[in-house]
């Protein structure tokens, strides 16, 4: 026959502040027929468990939201293959697919030229790789930059701190941009800032190790961390620039051909390994 467990039937001898329960012979370590055993504050305990367990759920679901809300899987900017998600903006200058990388190659008479993503970013972290082929063509990445949607005037102060108007056509990309020239200019993960301001808002100092950072003939690792007002950015790991500035929230990435005048030699440029991870929703 199935004994049922009885939780009612105390025994009349025993204090009443302690609880106690009929259990099956066998029972919960019960050695032969039906035993009684001390439940202590069993209610109160179960009570706390609950709270215990609930309060850990609880915390885990918010802190995988957390987690779900200011991380993200890095996210390829360029596939490789194709200009897939780009667009051409403010000149003239030829881009194409080589060897797994974006050429930029310059053309003459034409302004600076700009390979632009169609998204938009605000608060990320930035890495590519930039091959400058030739010396003499300088270049760098826009970051949180714009694109012009009409001829557009900015009031802008000059070297000498006087006020004067700059005036941009539509399509102009403006914003800014982390500096790629070689390494005896010095300004490699310097940050300008491009048909605005007009002026380098960072640079490294002259000597350090954040000026010899970019290694010329060679493959040169880029990092740019916008996280609300700070920038920063890294050339091969060495820090650069590090800085607040909440001009500009968000916008697009662009891969600048610098406008080299009337010379006709090709003068090219190489990215590749060109990835973001957002950092907020």
């Amino acid at each position: 026959m199935t004994r049922s467990t009885v939780i009612s039937d105390f025994p009349r001898d025993q204090p009443t502040s302690a609880s106690w329960f009929k259990a099956p012979s066998g029972d919960l370590g019960m050695h032969g027929g039906i035993g009684y055993l001390k439940r202590i504050d069993n209610y109160q305990l179960h009570d706390k468990m609950r709270f215990i367990f609930f309060s850990w759920i609880v915390s885990v679901a918010i802190s995988s939201q957390l987690y779900a809300q200011t991380t993200h899987e890095w996210q390829s900017l360029f596939d490789g293959k194709t200009l897939q998600g780009w667009s051409v903006h403010s000149g003239q200058a030829k881009y194409q697919v080589e060897d797994g990388a974006i050429v930029g190659t310059s053309v003459p008479n034409s302004p600076n030229t700009f390979l632009c993503t169609d998204a938009s970013f605000a608060d990320f972290i930035l890495e590519f790789e930039v091959f400058l082929v030739d010396p003499e063509l300088n270049s760098g990445v826009q970051f949180r930059s714009q694109i012009a949607p009409e001829e557009m005037t900015f009031w802008v102060r000059d070297h000498e701190g006087k006020p004067g108007r700059r005036t941009i056509p539509k399509d102009r990309v403006f914003g800014y941009q982390v500096e790629i020239a070689f390494a005896a200019g010095g300004a490699s993960g310097g940050v300008y800032d491009e048909a605005r301001r007009g002026f380098m808002i960072y640079r490294p100092e002259v000597g350090s190790a954040a000026s010899r950072a970019f290694v010329e003939n060679n493959w040169n690792k880029y990092r740019v961390i916008c996280d609300g007002s700070s920038i920063k950015t890294y050339v091969n790991d060495v820090p650069c620039a590090d800085f607040n500035d909440a001009l500009t929230p968000s916008g697009i990435i662009g891969l600048q051909v610098h406008g080299v005048g009337e010379r006709s030699t090709p003068y090219q440029v190489k990215w590749r390994n060109i990835r973001i991870k957002e950092l907020n929703d």
